[in-house]
């Protein structure tokens, strides 16, 4: 059975390094170490498939903006008869600090408008969250926060942070999500293996 992997994020290169494309981030470096091109236009998205861990992936970058990302998801699970179940999503956490990550299943979209359109587009939340820490602004407005690049401190990290999120999903496929949860949930990912 495949895996639908869906990183979250803004379309173009005004938003390419932003907190609110840590999913497309990570999508990038899972794709990049599993040898799969996401470069197909599918499903309101660039979409990718190959195999990882033994697993059968579908990899998908929805380009319909954040708030509309739950049509291209849906339209991808629909197109390869998957249920919610078979759906990994990753996306930016203000309320995880930054170096952080946490898996969740189910849920609600706590303000999080890719989750939201997400919940509304599949009737539910029943899927498999990665949530990668951007944290919170000291001061403003946190919709502005999440479409701002990181800072130069957070920069240092952020390979680090990214390498340890696909070793994250590489255990998650390996293990499943009990066993990755309770190894894996609140650790800095800036600090290596």
């Amino acid at each position: 059975m495949a895996k639908l992997i869906v990183g979250l994020g803004n379309p173009g290169p005004k938003y390419q390094g932003t907190r609110h494309n840590a999913g497309f981030m990570v999508l990038d470096c899972l794709a990049r170490e599993a040898g799969i091109q996401i470069t197909r236009k599918a499903f309101g998205g660039f979409y990718g498939e190959g195999s990882f861990q033994g697993e059968r992936l579908l990899l998908l970058k929805p380009q319909t903006f954040m708030n509309l990302s739950g049509r291209s998801v849906s339209a991808a699970l629909r197109f390869h008869k998957l249920a919610p179940s078979d759906l990994v999503v990753i996306h930016d956490d203000l309320d995880i600090p930054f170096g952080r990550v946490k898996l969740k299943d189910g849920g609600g979209h706590g303000g999080h408008n890719g989750l939201r359109s997400l919940m509304q587009e599949l009737g539910g939340g029943q899927f498999v969250r990665v949530r990668i820490g951007v944290g919170r602004p000291v001061h403003g407005d946190a919709a502005d926060y999440v479409l701002t690049n990181f800072s130069h401190e957070e920069q240092n990290g952020l390979d680090r942070l990214l390498d340890g999120v696909v070793s994250l999903l590489a255990m998650l496929m390996r293990e499943g999500l009990p066993k990755t949860m309770s190894l894996c949930n609140n650790r800095d990912f800036r600090e290596g293996p």
